[in-house]
């Protein structure tokens, strides 16, 4: 992420409280500020809901809706790049635990729903070791990695 970001570019770094009803502003500025980027609706659609699943994980189940900790997002944005890494204060978890939600004896169970929609619209998504921060990546005219499910 460059330190100075020129007027075709922009980085952010904040810090949301673990409420639920926080950070909307938040996103919607982000949004609001990809769509003068000149990004489309379809992207804005995927980013809006990984944004949404991502920042709800960490608030819910990494701190617990704890209002002591705090989530910590990183955000670079262009329009050819959206690049963003969602931290909380949790014990973290291993994503490779989480069942699939495409498996015909879970369709009818939640959880599990949002990774897979992050990891279906986003260009890139991984953990870092511990499960407590996710970096996600959306770039424009790179196809994202698709629905697993058949």
């Amino acid at each position: 992420m460059s330190a100075t970001p020129s007027s075709d570019e922009r980085t952010l770094q904040v810090l949301l409280p673990s409420s639920l009803t926080a950070y909307h502003d938040f996103m919607q500025s982000i949004i609001d500020q990809l769509e003068a980027f000149g990004w489309q609706h379809g992207d804005l659609f995927a980013i809006h809901m990984a944004l949404e699943e991502s920042i709800s994980n960490a608030i819910r189940h990494g701190n617990k809706e704890d209002p002591a900790k705090r989530v910590a997002i990183d955000c670079y944005m262009s329009s050819e790049r959206f690049w963003i890494r969602v931290c909380d204060e949790g014990p973290g978890f291993d994503p490779r635990k989480v069942p699939d939600c495409c498996d015909p004896d879970r369709l009818e169970v939640a959880g599990g729903r949002g990774l897979a929609l992050m990891k279906a619209y986003m260009t890139l998504m991984e953990y870092n070791e511990l499960g407590n921060c996710l970096t996600m990546e959306k770039r424009m005219g790179v196809p994202a990695n698709g629905c697993q499910c058949d």
